[in-house]
C-alpha cells in the first residue's frame, strides 16, 4: 500500500503551458536561434531547461546556461502567473490528506517558484514538503526525489510505500532510479503518445479522479 505520494508540478498539479512557452519564445528571441515549432515548444514542459535548450535549440552548454538565466528573467515576474491549476487536483490533495496520506512536491523547477505557485493555488496546506531545485541549479528528477524523501525522513525500507506522480518520462525514469513506482498522468498531452507507458509507468491515468482511485486501490 502506498502511504507517501510525491507530485510533479508542471503538467501534473498545474497547466503551465502558456507561461513556459512564452518564456522560451522570449529567450530565443533575445539570444537568437531557430524558433521551434509549436509541438516542440511543448517539450520544454517538464525536463530540466538546460537540457531542453541544448536538445531543441542547438545551444552549447554555455549558451544553455545563459538561456536558463534569460528564461527566468521573463518567467519569474510574468510566466509563473500564466498558468492554471489542473482540474480537480486541489480537491484530490485535500481528500488524500484527510485520509492520512503524506503528500509532497518533487519538481525540477526552482524551489522558490514551487513555493510561490503552490501557495497561490492553495496546494501548500496539504503538502508536507515542497521540494524543487536549489537556486542556481537545474536538478534532475532523481535528485529532487531523493531530497524530498530526505526531508520526509524516508529510508530505503519505505520505498515500496512511496509513489511518484508525473506527466513525463523524466518523472518515471527519475522514480525508477530512486527505486520508486510512478503513475503517469495525461491531463494536458505534454508527453508524446505512449511515452509514459513505454518508460515503465505503473499506470497511466487521464483525470484527477482516475489518479485518486488508483492511489486508493493500491
Amino acid at each position: 500500500m502506498f502511504h507517501t505520494i510525491l507530485f510533479d508540478l508542471d503538467g501534473t498539479l498545474t497547466d503551465s503551458r502558456e507561461g513556459i512557452v512564452n518564456s522560451v519564445k522570449y529567450t530565443i528571441e533575445k539570444l537568437g536561434g531557430t524558433m521551434p515549432d509549436a509541438q516542440t515548444l511543448l517539450k520544454f514542459i517538464g525536463p530540466p531547461l538546460q537540457e531542453s535548450f541544448m536538445e531543441h535549440c542547438g545551444y552549447s552548454r554555455e549558451q544553455a546556461v545563459e538561456g536558463v538565466r534569460v528564461f527566468r528573467e521573463h518567467y519569474v515576474p510574468v510566466g509563473q502567473y500564466e498558468n492554471e491549476a489542473a482540474p480537480g487536483m486541489r480537491d484530490v490533495l485535500e481528500r488524500l490528506k484527510a485520509r492520512g496520506y503524506t503528500l509532497a512536491l518533487a519538481s525540477s523547477k526552482p524551489e522558490e517558484l514551487c513555493v510561490s505557485i503552490c501557495r497561490r493555488f492553495g496546494f501548500t496546506p496539504f503538502l508536507s514538503a515542497v521540494t524543487g531545485s536549489p537556486a542556481g541549479a537545474d536538478w534532475e528528477k532523481a535528485d529532487v526525489i531523493r531530497e524530498a524523501m530526505r526531508r520526509l525522513r524516508l529510508t530505503d525500507a519505505d520505498k515500496p510505500t512511496v509513489l511518484m506522480v508525473g506527466d513525463r518520462k523524466y518523472d518515471v525514469l527519475g522514480a525508477q532510479e530512486c527505486g520508486l513506482a510512478c503513475v503517469g498522468v495525461e491531463f494536458f498531452g505534454y508527453a508524446a503518445p505512449g511515452e509514459l507507458a513505454e518508460s515503465g509507468a505503473a499506470a497511466v491515468v487521464r483525470t484527477a479522479e482516475e489518479l485518486e482511485q488508483f492511489i486508493l486501490n493500491h
